[in-house]
């Protein structure tokens, strides 16, 4: 017969024999809860996972390997942030990629948008055209700075980099730029008469990545601009989004290497060898949704042997609105032109 301290003790020790069990216990469904927990939270690149092994089994591969497996990954992370840009893209087409002519700063004061960005397409040994420019209707100096806060048009010289990189062509072009410091000097091109085309492409995709404007214009530089005429016609298409204003043409396309208008592609524009409608090089607009666009896609736009044939190429496929504008056929007497060739 046990006495009553005895069994005092023996209940005590039961009571402490159940303390560790019952942490066990509550350890065990934690640990439970987490592990299911990471597995429904994995359950989606589980399945993903599954199918990429399903593919490539069914093409003779045994297994996925971990390189694999890290690209699907890679490429899940890819979709997420396609999908989100694919929103934004949704809200854009929402507001019709409608033109702005201001942008907010810092959510207090605005700054108003440029109106134009004005390329002039030159080459080394051009000096004598730009400086004739400068007189003419480009200005320098303070003149250029009030022309782009009051006009809202700002004008730079386009230049390339010489094949022979920091020769007397490229310290020439530094030393005038360092002069007048109006230039955009593209360093990631050479400068050749053959490279022309490609250099449009960079111009338009350099301009539209530094000047949020409202449209964007190449001209040669043996051509003499109105500004005044250019800001008001320029002016007149604020409404439409995209748009590709100039002096349209259809001209032939010459198969003869020998000739000076030689196309290498002529076989590509069909048995009549013309080709489609595109504005005359010696100035030529487009909106800030098309510069946006050779921007973005600037690394796979085909050019052809032309600037103006291989800009108007790249808006065949678009919903672009084609204005024919006489006045800015430079070579012709149209009423109010707004450029004249030299």
């Amino acid at each position: 017969m046990q006495s009553r301290g005895s069994s005092t003790r023996l209940s005590g020790m039961t009571y402490r024999s159940r303390i560790p069990t019952l942490l066990l216990f509550m350890f065990a469904t934690f640990s439970t809860i987490y592990v299911a927990g990471r597995l429904w939270q994995d359950a989606e690149s589980r399945v993903y996972l599954i199918k990429e092994l399903d593919r490539i089994t069914g093409l003779g591969q045994s297994a996925i390997s971990v390189d694999d497996t890290l690209k699907i990954i890679a490429c899940r992370e890819q979709h997420k942030k396609l999908s989100a840009l694919q929103m934004e893209l949704a809200a854009a087409r929402q507001e019709g990629f409608s033109s702005k002519r201001s942008t907010e700063i810092d959510g207090t004061s605005s700054k108003k948008r440029p109106l134009a960005v004005v390329g002039i397409l030159t080459s080394f040994g051009r000096k004598g055209n730009r400086d004739a420019i400068r007189k003419a209707w480009m200005g320098t100096g303070a003149e250029l700075k009030r022309m782009e806060n009051e006009k809202g048009i700002v004008v730079r010289f386009v230049v390339g980099r010489s094949a022979n990189r920091g020769d007397s062509l490229d310290k020439s072009i530094d030393s005038e730029n360092r002069q007048h410091n109006d230039f955009i000097i593209l360093d990631n091109h050479v400068e050749a008469a053959e490279e022309l085309p490609k250099k449009a492409k960079l111009f338009f995709s350099h301009a539209a990545d530094k000047w949020d404007a409202e449209f964007y214009a190449k001209v040669n530089d043996d051509v003499y601009v109105n500004i005044d005429a250019l800001g008001a016609a320029l002016t007149a298409h604020l409404d439409k989004p995209r748009v590709y204003i100039g002096c349209m043409k259809s001209g032939e396309v010459f198969s003869e290497a020998s000739h000076r208008w030689y196309e290498p592609d002529w076989w590509k524009f069909g048995d009549k060898k013309s080709y489609f409608r595109h504005a005359s090089g010696e100035l030529y607009v487009i909106s800030r949704a098309l510069a946006k666009f050779i921007l973005i896609n600037r690394s796979i736009l085909r050019t052809y042997a032309h600037d103006d044939v291989s800009v108007g190429s790249w808006f065949l496929g678009l919903d672009v609105k084609h204005v024919n504008e006489g006045k800015f056929c430079c070579s012709s007497w149209s009423a109010g032109p707004i450029c004249a060739g030299v």
